[in-house]
Parts: structure tokens; C-alpha cells; sequence
């Protein structure tokens, strides 16, 4: 179908894009997305309540929040693939901050840990509202490219001890590497073969038969051999007892002086949850090659946490392991998440017995193979062969995400890349420009050996914005190619440089200490009995020179729109002063 018959999104489509998956729904797509939402289910019931009493609630909450916070993203957020819910990042901050809030009451726990999603929630609604979504700009592709490493490698850990059977401790990468080590004794040699054998058929599966679900199939087979072989016995852990019942819908009510007391901390894990959010789903769109809507992101991550505390549950973001998953697993479309959610449901009302039975270590192979995946070593690789800078950055995600948590490793990698972009603004390449036989315009003179400059003219380029930062290093660089200029023409016999023509193409603005460091270059210029001028200044910049009394002091009969006018001008102006001289 030709791009032209396909109708541009409406409104409607663009605030709830789940609705635009509804109407352009293909046929073709229901069988991955049902597999994908059975076989992500089987995996997210454990975890999910593994997280809820991380975050100091009954494990039943974790799937209560299931139940509301994927439905509400499959309408609005702008991934198809994203999967968000309980996540074990912000379960542990939500104790952290109730925790001491509580003061031992469970009913209050719960009251408090309720609030936390909701102001979660409003504060994602409010950056909504104010378009703060461009930040998500800062995550470049080196920063994408080492999370997501990061990210791979904490998945693994995580499942670590369920397919060895070596009980862990700790919530950092050390700390479980650490207690891993130290219970290494404890190793289950019947549960790592069980794991291994899931993580093999997964492999070799995936290779065979692309097309098959393979994680599916691992997971029923791995539920049939703990049934015929009474593998519980030998020691195989399986999931075990699921609570029953569902949520009732209730706001929380909390005094004036705890809110005030929750909206710091909230805000904390506002960027923490946003931070996790936008960056998963920005990875798998770049795998996807679907674009994603960072703003579009925290409409829909506040109302999953408005919901998941309406539902009396604990703040959410996504979870990388379910995505990789749902994607590994033939996943098209968020219908995926309502398969998912309709399976908790189920789980909850009729199949708690059935799931019960299904052992650990398989769903550890499963995961353990879709993280594998999530390491992109090609990007690497060409990271490092295009800048080995980037490749740092990137590298230094991955550490970051690995030593100091999701939030403070992005962060630093973030910081990093920022660092780079200004050095690179703060100190850009600058040139003298000059005419190449055969070739129309003004071109660096280091770039072409046969570029001639044009006698008594210096142009000089400088390639970025002019502020504060490069505002001493433009004036140094522009009066170091006039005194290179200067030596040149007296060495050659020609006339000196009597015009400092800046080709202004890249200058697009510049703040108050660029124009007076401008207007410093200007005065400089004039007590040598050299003429300031500039050409291409587009019309911002033009601007910019008026306000600041540089337009006047330059002189508007030396702004020039084009090279080539500028060029005219001062040849002119050359031959109407054949006796100047210029002073040392």
C-alpha cells in the first residue's frame, strides 16, 4: 500500500494511540501477540509479585496493578512493544520512602504507597502538560546503546539464582555478584540443568524455526516435566501458591503534612520511572525502527500511576525483561499487554493451581535468553570504529547502569555526552577560506592545496553558535588566521589583509558575551586599520547584532547576505584605497 492512501492519524489517534492499533489491526498480527501475552504472562505473575513485596505490600498487589497499568498504556503510550507495570527499581524506592512514613501500620503502608503512585502519576501528567518530554532528547544513541547493555547484564543476574538454585542478597550489581559467590555451596545441580536445558532449547529453537514460540513451548514443556518426573523433589523450586482476590477502586486519603512530606521523594522517583521508561522504550524503537513519543510517554506512565494507586498498588514504569520477551516472543502490537492483563485476570479468578506449578528456573532461562539479545554487540563494535569517545560513553552507561543503579548510571553517561557537545561548541573547528579553481564558492584552504585566498581579504569561518563558552576562543582563532594571513602576504610579496570578512553561516546567534566579545574583535580590528565585516547573516542573527548595538558599530554597509556580495564589496573598497598601509 502506498504511503499516499494512508490516512494521516486524527487527534483522537494522536492522544490515545491505541486507537489508531485498532483501526489499522492486521489479521496477521494476532497469532504473536496471544503467544506473546500467554508467554510474557507466565513470566510477569511471579515477578510481579516478587516486586510488590519488595515495595513492603502483599504480593498480591503486584498483580492488582497488572491489571490496570497495561490496558492503560496500550491506549496511550507510543511504543508497541513497551511493557509497563511493577518494576524492581521503583518497588524498592516506593519502601524506601514509605517505610519510615509508616511507622509499622500495614493499613497505612498501603494508604501511603497508593498516594506515592498517584503524585507519581500527577507529576508525569503536569511534565506532560508543560512538554518536558524534549529532555528525552539528552539520551543519545551511545546512551541507549550501553542501558540497554546494562540492562542485560542486571537481567541476568537477577535470574541468577534461579537457575542455580544459589539463594542472593542485595540490590546491586556487587552486592549480588558477592552473594553469589558466597553461597556458590548451595548450588542446585538439578535446577542449573533444568535452566541450561531451557536456555539451549530456546537457542536452538530460535535458529531452527524462527518462526516458532519458542519461549511458549520452553515453558509449557518445563511445566510438563515438573508434573511427569515430580522434579519438586530433586530439588526444582516451581512459582507456588498465587493469592486470589481483586482490587477495589478508592482514592487514598492522607493528611495536608504527609502529602507534603511525599512530594520531594516522589519527585525522585518520577525521574527515576520516567528515566527507565523512555529509555527501554527508546531502544526497542530503535530496534523496531517504530518512532516513539517521549511527551506521549508521560501522559501514559502518569496514568498507569494514577490507576496502579487508585487500584491501592505502589508506583510502576516498564520492565525491560517483559519487553524483551513480548518481542522475542512474536509480539506486533500492545494487544500483547491486553492478552497479558486478561491472563492475570484469569490467573486470579480460576488458574492459580495450574501456574502455580510451573518452576522458576525455566522462566530464569527464558529471561536470561531474551537479555542475551538486548546486547547489541554490532553497535559497539561500529561505535568504536566511528569515535572512540562515543564508544566511552557508551561503555560508561553500561558501567554506570551496573554500579550506581538505572537513574545515576544514565545519568553520568548523559553528563558525559552533554561535556562532549559543549567542548565540541566551545571549542568547534574554524577555517580560512579561499577560491578553488573549478570549484564554485569559498572552501577551507587546509581541505584544498590549490585553494588561493583573495588578496587583502581574510574570510574566516567559525563552525558553531557564538556564546558564552567560545566567545574568547572565536576572537583568539578569528585574530590568529589574520596575523597567519598577514605573515603570508608579507612573505609572498602580496598585499596585507586589509578586510576581516566572517562568514557568518554557521553563527546562527550569539548571547551577551559573544556580542561583546564581538565588538572587543571589532575594536581591535579597527585600531590595526582593519575593517570587521560579515557575510550570510541570516535574519536571527541580524537581530541579534541591532539589539546589541553591533549592527551600528560594524556598520550595515558591511553585513552582507551572500560571499559573493561581500566579495564584490570589499574589492571595491581595495581598489578605492590602493595607499593604506597597515600597521605591525
Amino acid at each position: 500500500m502506498s504511503t499516499s492512501t494512508i490516512a494521516a492519524p486524527t487527534l483522537l489517534e494522536r492522544l490515545l494511540p491505541g486507537v489508531a492499533t485498532a483501526r489499522r489491526y492486521r489479521r496477521s498480527w494476532w497469532r504473536g501477540d496471544i503467544i506473546a501475552g500467554i508467554t510474557v504472562a507466565a513470566y510477569l505473575v511471579p515477578q510481579v509479585m516478587a516486586y510488590a513485596q519488595i515495595a513492603g505490600l502483599p504480593a498480591v498487589a503486584g498483580l492488582w496493578a497488572v491489571l490496570i497499568t497495561l490496558p492503560v498504556y496500550a491506549v496511550l503510550g507510543s511504543s508497541r512493544l513497551l511493557s509497563v507495570g511493577p518494576e524492581s527499581t521503583t518497588a524498592l524506592l516506593a519502601a524506601s520512602v514509605v517505610a519510615p512514613l509508616a511507622l509499622g501500620d500495614p493499613a497505612r503502608y498501603a494508604v501511603l504507597a497508593a498516594s506515592l503512585a498517584i503524585i507519581v502519576g500527577l507529576m508525569c501528567l503536569a511534565a506532560w502538560a508543560l512538554r518536558l518530554g524534549v529532555l528525552a532528547d539528552l539520551f543519545s544513541k551511545p546512551v541507549l546503546v550501553g542501558y540497554l547493555a546494562g540492562v542485560a547484564v542486571i537481567m541476568v543476574l537477577s535470574q541468577l539464582d534461579k537457575i542455580t538454585g544459589i539463594p542472593t542478597t542485595g540490590t546491586t550489581f556487587i552486592d549480588e555478584m558477592s552473594s553469589l559467590w558466597t553461597n556458590r555451596g548451595q548450588l542446585s545441580w538439578a535446577t542449573l540443568a533444568l535452566g541450561l536445558a531451557v536456555l539451549a532449547l530456546l537457542i536452538i529453537v530460535s535458529r531452527l524455526w524462527p518462526r516458532a514460540p519458542a519461549p511458549l513451548l520452553a515453558v509449557v514443556l518445563a511445566g510438563i516435566a515438573v508434573a511427569v518426573f515430580n522434579l519438586q523433589q530433586h530439588g526444582i523450586a516451581v512459582i507456588g501458591e498465587i493469592p486470589a482476590g481483586l482490587p477495589t477502586v478508592a482514592v487514598p486519603s492522607v493528611d495536608t503534612s504527609t502529602l507534603q512530606a511525599l512530594m520531594l521523594p516522589a519527585l525522585g522517583v518520577t525521574l527515576v520511572a520516567y528515566t527507565d521508561n523512555v529509555l527501554t522504550a527508546r531502544a526497542f524503537s530503535r530496534r523496531s525502527g517504530q518512532p516513539i513519543d517521549s511527551n506521549q510517554e508521560l501522559l501514559a506512565l502518569g496514568s498507569a500511576n494514577v490507576g496502579a494507586g487508585l487500584l491501592q498498588t505502589f508506583p510502576v514504569s516498564s520492565s525491560a525483561s517483559r519487553t524483551v520477551i513480548g518481542e522475542q516472543s512474536g509480539a506486533r502490537t500492545q494487544v500483547y499487554s491486553l492478552v497479558t492483563a486478561g491472563c492475570v485476570l484469569l490467573v486470579l479468578l480460576f488458574l492459580r493451581p495450574l501456574l502455580a506449578t510451573f518452576p522458576k528456573a525455566a522462566l530464569g532461562g527464558i529471561v536470561i535468553y531474551a537479555a542475551l539479545k538486548l546486547i547489541e554487540w554490532k553497535e559497539f563494535k561500529w561505535l568504536w570504529k566511528f569515535s572512540r569517545v562515543e564508544f566511552a560513553i557508551a561503555l560508561s552507561a553500561t558501567v554506570g547502569v551496573l554500579i550506581f543503579d538505572i537513574l545515576y548510571g544514565v545519568l553520568i553517561a548523559v553528563g558525559l555526552s552533554v561535556a562532549l557537545m559543549l567542548w565540541k561548541v566551545a571549542r568547534p573547528h574554524s577555517a580560512v577560506l579561499g577560491l578553488v579553481p573549478d570549484l564554485a564558492g569559498m572552501h577551507d584552504v587546509e581541505d584544498f592545496p590549490g585553494a588561493v585566498t583573495v588578496p587583502g581579504l581574510v574570510v574566516f569561518r567559525y563552525d558553531s553558535p557564538l556564546f558564552f563558552a567560545n566567545a574568547d576562543h572565536f576572537r583568539e582563532r578569528a585574530l590568529s588566521a589574520l596575523a597567519s594571513e598577514t605573515h603570508s602576504a608579507i612573505a609572498d610579496g602580496h598585499r596585507r589583509p586589509r578586510w576581516l570578512l566572517i562568514n557568518a553561516e554557521a553563527n546562527v546567534d550569539l548571547d551577551s558575551t559573544a556580542a561583546e566579545s564581538l565588538d572587543d574583535l571589532r575594536q581591535t580590528l579597527a585600531d590595526r586599520g582593519v575593517v570587521l565585516a560579515m557575510a550570510r547573516v541570516k535574519q536571527e542573527l541580524r537581530g541579534d547584532l541591532e539589539r546589541s548595538g553591533l549592527l551600528a558599530s560594524i556598520g550595515p554597509e558591511h553585513i552582507f547576505p551572500t560571499l559573493p556580495t561581500a566579495l564584490d564589496a570589499c574589492r571595491a573598497w581595495l581598489a578605492a584605497h590602493p595607499d593604506d598601509t597597515v600597521s605591525e
